[in-house]
């Protein structure tokens, strides 16, 4: 009987130093950028680089796209050749998603904010209508607040404005677990990510194998600290009234068939409650993602939100003698 307590005892000594061994190693991994969209490119910057993708003419008024927590640029590749055709639109992956640096640390809101400042300061970016899904609602809240040069006016995706306890599912509160979500994120397979997905769409909605790959992408330290910084932000002050202070022009989007957010046409409600001329939209058929889920409606209530674009120029053969390549610095293209 003792032998076999101290067999019991030597076993579960071990997996408790195993796990320890675990979160060292899974909470220290780090990963560089690199290019995983067609036509996207780094930008070198020194809180951590970043993967973006533009498209559309590059004089025209400038659409920045801003994806949600645990996604990448590819949440709006379908509505970017809509807002391509006359609008200079610009995705960004954060910092810790998609192609994008994954550091060990530096996942708070506010420093994603700055870090897509420096992105489209280099970049040549200014007074552009900032679209934010989710926790990119967050980031452009802020990118407005700490950087408001840059933002004519924000765009907000099925982000409501104070801390929302909605149901993530069983796959996401095991990966925040303390240690066993460590453990899970090592050995979590596909199928389960895919589970967890499910409810960022309307119920029903196929989980495309790209997103998933997203997942898969990322570090443990970017999800989990992704997921406390948006928590930290919404909870110091609602998105609502961060807005109010910043005076710009507000557009907020929700999906009716929310999974996450509870009662998303009261929330609608509350930003219009504290920032009197926001426009709101219920997109019926929509979960927490309408720019996957209903791109078509989604790109036309942006584009109508947006600044005027410019007239497109008349071709001319010459132009292209005419005018240099313009060329940005410090940002490496997909060879």
């Amino acid at each position: 009987m003792r032998r076999g307590w101290k067999i019991l005892i030597g076993v579960v000594v071990v997996l408790i130093v195993l796990l320890g061994l675990n979160v060292l190693s899974v909470d220290h991994e780090t990963k560089a950028a690199g290019v995983t969209e067609p036509g996207g490119k780094i930008v070198d910057l020194s809180g951590g680089d970043l993967e973006v993708v533009e498209e559309g003419p590059r004089d025209g008024s400038p659409i920045v796209l801003i994806h949600c927590f645990t996604c990448a640029i590819n949440y709006w590749s379908k509505m970017m050749p809509a807002l391509a055709r006359r609008h200079r639109v610009i995705a960004i992956d954060l910092l810790g998603h998609g192609g994008s640096e994954k550091p060990s640390s530096g996942y708070s809101v506010s420093n994603q904010a700055d870090l897509i400042a420096q992105a489209l300061a280099k970049l040549g970016v200014s007074a552009a209508e900032v679209v934010g899904h989710s926790l990119g609602g967050a980031v452009a809240v802020a990118l407005a607040q700490r950087s408001p040069a840059l933002v004519n006016r924000v765009v907000i995706v099925d982000t409501p404005p104070t801390h929302e306890e909605g149901d993530l599912g069983l796959v996401a509160k095991l990966g925040f677990a303390p240690v066993i979500g460590e453990a899970f994120w090592r050995i979590k397979p596909d199928f389960a990510v895919r589970k967890g997905l499910e409810v960022a769409f309307a119920p029903g909605f196929k989980v495309p194998d790209v997103f998933v790959e997203d997942v898969d992408q990322m570090t443990f330290s970017a999800y989990d600290d992704s997921a406390s910084g948006f928590d930290d932000y919404t909870k110091e002050e609602p998105l609502d009234r961060r807005m109010a202070e910043v005076a710009k022009p507000l557009m907020v989007i929700m999906g009716a068939e929310e999974q996450i957010i509870d009662e998303p046409a009261k929330r609608l409600a509350e930003y219009r409650a504290t920032v009197p001329e926001t426009k709101t939209k219920l997109i019926s058929g929509a979960g927490h993602s309408p720019n996957v889920e209903k791109p078509a409606e989604t790109a036309a209530l942006v584009l109508g939100f947006a600044p005027p674009a410019k007239p497109a120029n008349k071709p001319n053969r010459r132009s292209h003698l005419q005018k240099p390549m313009q060329v940005y610095p410090a940002v490496r293209k997909h060879p």
